[in-house]
This record gives structure tokens, sequence and C-alpha cells, in this order.
């Protein structure tokens, strides 16, 4: 801290209490930060309302950074203002500084030049504060300082021939500045609650007192006496036990005192922010149906210092996703936050359907999606009319980019594109924003206007590299909505400095944590840093301002908490120890009230009533009709697998959404295969047609197959199937087929008398629609039922109770009663065979009887295996239309692995860990 003693000591509260409604005028109150500041004013106004004063000028408060930058606005509207120089915005001095370092030889290597510009800046503006510019010219230097240097030499050059200057010269132009006569400055100013001042702001001090200003210093009056051993310690288990006891500290004291004034102080609050939030709000307000759209919120009793990045904002992601999708290729998975996102044109009124068609569009899109193809996509799904709003405003969009995103052009430009974008997207939505929403608005405005004053530093550019610019400029901004004034404030450690409270807890004092690690800047000298005793510069600066800080807490409120945890975050869990500067309190227990949370809630405000939920409602047949269900065959296999899941799935229509993937999935290979053998064998009938076309005239049939084959998947997936990728697609089909043709001419005379046929079938009261791959004829007039398969099940998979792979025996009952035998043909490259069950060992290559299989002591017969599958196929039809939802896995966890309906029946909530586990080592 600078040496400022000379200048004398007030008491804030000499100004605030006591005198004439004029007692303000002419004193200026500044502070270290801009939180500081509003208490104050708050203060300020409590105090003069106490005095039944109905009527009284606001108080001159304001920050530092903020006075000086007044005090130069001023001067600007004077008859200096020819003389003095533009000051630059943070975004034009980051462009400058990307500049500077983009034209240097060091710049050309570095991976990350708008972080090293970041670094450059800070650099700069440290140099500045604590006077290390002159001990720099003759310093030695290391490569990074040497690079900052030349770096530095460049954009100071540039701002100088533009009349420009910064935030970090600013407070020594506005020293100067405040010598002239001509220039108002205020009678009196107090420096209130600062604990560092650098020798810049010392020296502006200095020159204003020499301008007949009377410089004044206040701290904060003590709450009790520094050595008051009020203060207790505490300790936790871990952060997250110590923020919740936190939580429950700060709301036990507003409910015992509704006025007092509760501090919570987090070093590193940054890092706990989202889990400190999240367990202050359940504390403060368990109900969290209160949270619900729609609910009555009411304003928590608390307040949060430290706010997030602006392009964090749901608000602002959803004009980044607008934005981003005129750029070009943008990931789907973004597109679908957009697609279902309220901040755009009829997103509340068509929030149902754009949710139904996100869930259609992820069965055809690929991973990432253009404008154009999007509303291709959308006009497919019932031409468009499903969301009419949605498509109307993305034709326009698209109409818009073709006219006005193209080439380059200047900053200001853009700025009105990206302005006229979100207009002819609806953005901000159809709804009333909030009071947060409002403010987060506002704030992007700033932003913009920040980004179209980049015109005097940046040349014209594309739409992408400016969206780009835009990102990381809201990216930097920190941004906190305001709110009401609440009895609970949660602090970084610097913006409590000079706050005073009733009751003050700070947490997170472990070893690791405070003192806080040192962070000099690597473009400065660390011997310059240490000398200076820069806050973050050395070891022994940043316990020096932590031991200041610590003892500053000791006397700001009448209650005293300091916790640490005993262990760290993570699955290591080490050991942490007190700071060293709290460890000599003794540590005692706090007690406590035990407050409900959401849970319990619901549980002291039910009735315990137990009632069957495993049943539906019966199919009804209605005058002996059969019961009619969607799915087809599996419903069978869905009900043999889980009753529960064919109920969600077939009746309630339940279903999963599919992420898009790279390339084609499993199933559409799948698809693929099966295309080309339906086409082929629908030329071919019989193997002596087969045995009779030669080499030639069979390629080209394949190829013709596979051409079509992808042609129907192209018209989904475009871009997958496209070009070159189409072509290798279309020989690997066409090498699988001929291996697989192969495979069929080493069986005897046989016709395909089915292929891909569609049929009705009933079985057990249950009618279902289904399609057979394939059905076989021998000369003999035995028929064989096959189902193409990649990856071919066991023969075990279709007996049981509950088979998994009902669905050849569920044909041959239902459709095909007088064959003889069911096969998988797995179609798989070097792996081609049959997986059958057959009446007969002659049936097809290398099969067995099943009389002479293992199977021979289940089964005597083949009649007695077909009239078996009747029974269990019927009595799972029978389940499934009697309403049977039971939630039963047939193999525990197999089952679940890949179930699309585990979230509805919640099976992992009564599982638990073991669900967890053996889920993870599958």
């Amino acid at each position: 801290m600078s040496s400022i003693l000379n200048f004398p000591q007030v008491l804030l509260t000499d100004f605030f209490v006591g005198r004439d409604v004029g007692s303000m005028d002419g004193v200026t109150v500044v502070t270290p930060n801009r939180r500081l500041a509003a208490t104050l004013k708050r203060e300020f106004d409590r105090t003069r309302s106490a005095e039944v004063i109905s009527a009284w000028d606001s108080a001159d408060i304001l920050p530092i950074s903020t006075f000086i930058e007044r005090f130069y606005e001023d001067a600007l509207y004077s008859a200096q203002a020819s003389h003095l120089p533009a000051l630059l915005r943070p975004a034009q001095e980051q462009v400058l500084w990307e500049d500077a370092i983009a034209r240097s030889d060091t710049g050309t290597v570095l991976l990350a030049v708008a972080e090293a510009a970041r670094l450059a800046r800070e650099a700069w503006q440290l140099a500045h504060a604590w006077r290390l510019t002159p001990q720099l010219a003759n310093f030695p230097l290391n490569e990074d300082g040497k690079a900052f240097r030349d770096w530095s030499r460049y954009y100071e050059e540039t701002t100088h021939r533009a009349r420009q200057t910064d935030r970090a010269r600013l407070c020594n132009l506005v020293a100067e500045l405040c010598l002239r006569p001509e220039i108002k400055k205020p009678r009196r100013l107090i420096c209130y609650g600062f604990d560092i001042i650098t020798p810049q702001q010392a020296s502006l001090l200095v020159k204003l007192e020499d301008a007949g200003c009377e410089v004044m210093l206040a701290q904060p009056q003590p709450q009790r006496s520094s050595q008051n051993p009020g203060s207790r310690r505490v300790q936790y288990d871990d952060a997250g036990e110590e923020i919740y006891h936190a939580a429950a500290w700060a709301r036990a004291r507003i409910e015992a005192n509704g006025s007092a004034r509760v501090g919570v102080v987090v070093p590193a609050f940054s890092e706990h922010r989202s889990t400190i939030l999240r367990i202050f709000s359940s504390m403060m307000e368990p109900d969290i149906q209160r949270s619900l759209p729609g609910a009555a919120k009411r304003v928590l009793p608390f307040n949060a210092s430290l706010g997030k990045t602006l392009a964090s904002y749901p608000l602002i992601n959803a004009a980044f996703l607008i934005l981003e999708l005129g750029k070009g290729e943008i990931g789907f998975e973004r597109t679908s936050l957009l697609l279902r996102s309220p901040f755009l044109s009829g997103g509340e009124t068509e929030m149902a359907q754009r949710a139904r068609l996100d869930a259609q569009l992820r069965n055809r899109t690929e991973p990432t999606i253009t404008l154009e193809r999007l509303l291709a996509l959308i006009e497919r799904e019932h031409d468009g009319k499903s969301c009419p709003v949605l498509a109307r405003v993305l034709i326009a969009y698209a109409e818009f980019r073709k006219v006005k995103l193209r080439g380059s052009q200047a900053p200001s430009a853009l700025a009105r594109v990206f302005s006229e974008v979100l207009r002819i997207m609806g953005f901000p939505g159809e709804r009333a924003l909030d009071s947060a929403e409002y403010q987060i608005l506002k704030k992007w405005h700033e932003v913009l206007a920040d980004f179209a004053a980049l015109d005097g530093v940046m040349p014209n550019s594309s739409y992408g590299k400016a969206l780009s610019r835009l990102r990381h400029m809201a990216a930097e901004v920190l941004f906190q909505p305001e709110t009401p004034d609440v009895p609970i404030q949660i602090l970084g450690v610097l913006e409590a400095a000079g706050m005073t409270f009733d009751h003050l807890w700070v947490m997170g004092l472990s070893d690791e944590a405070w003192p806080p690690q040192p962070r000099p800047n690597p473009f400065l000298p660390i011997e310059l840093q240490q000398a200076a005793a820069l806050p973050q510069g050395s070891a022994g600066a940043s316990l020096a301002l932590a031991s200041r800080l610590t003892k500053a807490w000791f006397s700001a409120a009448n209650e005293v908490i300091l916790s640490h945890p005993r262990h760290g975050d993570g699955r290591d869990g080490r050991a942490l120890a007190p700071s060293p500067l709290i460890a000599d309190i003794a540590v005692c227990e706090l007690e406590l009230p035990d407050y409900a949370n959401h849970r319990d809630l619901i549980h002291r405000a039910g009735r315990l009533e137990r009632i069957k939920n495993d049943e539906a409602p019966a199919i009804d047949a209605g005058n002996g009709a059969s019961g009619m269900a969607n799915g087809g065959m599996a419903v069978i296999k869905d009900q043999a697998a889980c009753a529960f899941r064919a109920f969600a799935i077939h009746r309630l229509g339940a279903s999963g959404t599919k992420a898009p993937g790279i390339g084609l999935d499993a199933m559409q290979r799948g698809i693929l295969v099966h295309h080309v053998l339906a086409q082929v064998w629908g030329q071919l009938k019989t193997k002596n047609a087969l045995d009779a076309m030669s080499d030639d005239d069979l390629g080209a049939m394949l190829m013709q197959a596979a051409k079509d084959a992808t042609a129907h998947i192209h018209r989904d997936r475009p871009t997958t199937l496209s070009g070159r990728f189409a072509v290798i697609e279309q020989r690997r089909l066409v090498r699988l087929a001929h291996e697989w043709l192969n495979e069929d001419k080493k069986r005897n005379d046989f016709a395909v008398i089915a292929i891909e046929d569609k049929r009705s079938i009933e079985i057990g009261g249950l009618e279902l629609a289904t399609r057979l791959d394939r059905v076989d004829e021998l000369s003999d007039g035995r028929r064989i039922v096959i189902d193409y398969k990649t990856r071919a099940p066991s023969v075990s998979a279709m007996l049981g109770e509950r088979p998994e792979e009902p669905q050849l025996p569920l044909y041959l009952i239902t459709a095909e009663p007088a064959a003889v035998a069911v096969a998988f043909a797995q179609v798989k490259a070097g792996e081609m065979r049959f997986t059958a069950l057959a009446r007969d060992g002659d049936l097809l290559p290398g099969g067995k009887a099943l009389g002479e299989s293992r199977l021979a002591d289940q089964h005597d017969s083949w009649e007695d295996l077909v009239a078996a599958w009747h029974a269990d196929l019927a009595r799972i039809a029978a389940d499934f239309i009697g309403g049977n939802a039971k939630i039963d896995p047939k193999t525990y966890p197999h089952t679940c692995r890949y179930c699309d309906v585990r979230s509805v029946c919640r099976i992992y909530e009564r599982a638990g860990k073991e669900f967890t586990e053996q889920e993870e080592e599958g």
C-alpha cells in the first residue's frame, strides 16, 4: 500500500450523521470497487431517511475508476477538449494489442494471440499503476519481457499517432488536468475502504491536494475490537458441507433478525460460484416448484458479487446460436438448442411442435447442418406446416443471408447486420422478459455498441470473423443483474474490503487457498514485481495482503465465523490443514437448525398411500376384434424383455432421442444390406438363375442394387452418402452381397418366394403389422424363414419363456406355419453363415436337425418346439393386451443398458450404485 499517511484520517459517519442537508455539497467519496460504492449510497440514504428528512441531494459516491473517467469526461466537454486524446474502450485496446502482437516477429509463433494480448494489456496496466515503466527501459529482460517491450512500443506509437489513450494512462492524464484552474474539482475527496492504493493513484491524490482539493482517508468503523476473542473457527469434511452449513447459518441469522446484515466471503469464489448459488438457493427456497416456469417467484434474500460471463447467460447464448446459423455449418446439437429456445419468434406457441421436430430431425441429419439444409428438412416434415412461424423466420433469414452476409464489411455495418438478423428471428422472443433478462439484454446492446466502435482500430472483416470477435467480447464481460437490497451478501475477498456486517462468515480458509498463490504477470520481470510489492507479484506480497485482510475481518462484524474444509474436492480427497493465518483460533462446533430440503417437504406434506401401478388398462378388443398396437414385431420383443418397456414405447409413445453421428450407424448399414439383397433376389428368384448368371452380369446387378440403396439413404443423409463416400459404400455393399451369394450357392436348389413381404399377423388376440425379410422354398416344398443380420445372435436367443429374439418364431407360427426351419443369415465380411433351428439336417449348409442338436433334451420334436413357441408368444401378447406393465427386466442390468425409457421407469433410482457400476463394467 502506498504511503499516504500525511492525508487526514476521518470517520465517514461524520459526514452521514448529524449534519445539515447540504453537508455533502462538494464532497466526493471514492471507493475501491463498485459494490462498496453502492453499499455506501444505500447507507447514506438510509441515514437521511432515519433523520425524517423529506428530500436530500444524492451523495456523490463512486468507484475511483469511475471518478477518474468522469473527471476526463468533464474536461472533454470543456474548452480543453481539442487537446485531449480519445479514450479507447477495452475492446479497442484488445484489438490494438492483438495487432501489435500479430505484426511482430514473436507473434507469428504464438498459438493464442488473443490470450497473449490480454496478458500484455494486464502487464501494461500494472506497469503504469505501479510506476514500473521507467525501470523497464534499462532492466535486463528475458525473452517474454523483450517481446512485451517490442509490442508496447508499437502499441504506444500507434495510439500516439491516432491521439488515443487508454485506462492505464488515464490516471496520469487526469493528474495533469486537475492542476488547471478551469477544470472543476470536488471541494473535498474522501477515499474510503482502500487497502491498496497504487503509486499512480497516490500521485493523483497529491495533485488534487495541490490543486486545492481537500483529500481525506476513511476506513470502516470497527464493529468490535480486533482484539475481541469472539471470532470462531469451524471445520467441515469438504467444501460442499462447508457451504451447506454457511447457508444454514445465514438463514438462521436473518430469521432471528430480519434487518441483520450478513456477509459470506469466499476467497476462491469463481471456482465455487455455481455450487454456492445452488446450495444457498436450495436453503433459502427449498420448494423447487417455485422455480418452475409460470410459478410466482420471490426475491431470494442473498446476492452474489461475482457475475458470470455475458456469453454464458441463456438469452445471449441464444443470440449467438441465431447468428452462428448464418455463418455456415453449425453443430446440430447447437441447432437443437436453438430450435427449442424460447428466445426467438414462436418459441412459446410452437414449443411442443418444435420439440417433436427436433426429435424427428435427429434421425435424418448430420452432426453439422447449414441454414439451407435445416430449411429443407423442415419442409420435408409435413411441408413445414408443423412449425409455420419457425419456417417463416428461417426463410426470411436465408434470404437476408444471401444479400447481407457476404464479403467484408466495417464493424459498424456488421453490428447493424447482427441486429437485423436477430430482429428477423424474433429475438428475444414473444414472452415478456423478467428483470434479470431485461438487464442482460441491455448489457448485450452495450457490447454490440462497443463492437460497432471498432471501426477506428479494426479493418473490414467477414461475417464469420466478426462473429468470433463479438463472442470473444461477450465472453470477457462479467455481468451480474442488479437485485433489490437483500440482507445476505456473498462476496469475494476484494469486494468485501471496507464493508461491515452484523454477522460475517469467511469460508474456504485452508492452507492451499489462503494466502492465495501469487500470480505474477509473465511479461514483467519478477524482480520488479517483488520490489514494488505487487499484491500478486510474489509470495511475500500475497501473504502481506492476506494478513491485512484477515485482520480486517476480525473487526468487520459482531460475529465472525472462519471455516475451512478438512479434505479437498475430487476423488483423491487430499487432507487439508487450516490456513496458518487462522490456525491459532480454537475449533468449535456451531449449533444450527435442521432445515428441510425439497424432498423432506414433499414427505411431510404427503399421506402414505399404496397403489398398484404395474397394471395398465387392458387394450379394448371391442366386439371380438383383435387389439391393435403400434410397433410391429418390436411389441413382442419389448414385452418379453420388460413389460414396462413395451407399455411405455408402444402405448404411451415414449422414445429416446439420438445424437446425429458421423457417417452411417450400424442400423443404417444393415438397411443398405437388406435393400441390396432384396433387390437382387427380387430379380433372380431362384438358385438356378443365380448359378446361370455370369460374373460380369452379377457384378453389374449388384452395383445397380448398391446404387439404388445408397440413393435411398442419400435423400435423408445427402452429406454422408455423396461423392466418393457413396462410391466407397457401394463397393462395400457389392463385396458383401457377392460374398453372401457365394454362401447361397452352397445350398441345394431353392426358390425365394417372399422378399420384404408385408403381412398382418395375429397372436394371442394381438394384431401386428410385420415384414418378412425372406422365405425360401426348396424343390421338395419345404420352407425356411430367413432374417438378415449383420451380427446374428445365437439360437438360444429364440428360446425360452421370454425370448430375446422372438421375430423368427413369430413369423413361423403366424405367417408360415408349414415352415420347417428358421434362420438368421449373418451377412458379415469373412463370417458369412446361417444360425438356424431346423427340423431336418439337410436344409442349410452345416446344419443339424433339431433331434441331433443339444436342444433335443428340451424339445422332443420340431412340432413340440413350434407348440412351445406358440404358447410362449401368445402368453406374451396376452400380457401386453391385458395391461401388464411391470418393471421387470429379463436380465438386469443388461436389458436396461440400452433402453430408451430408463428415465421413465427410473429403475436406476432403485438399483442405485449397483446399476451404475455394472453398466460401467459392461
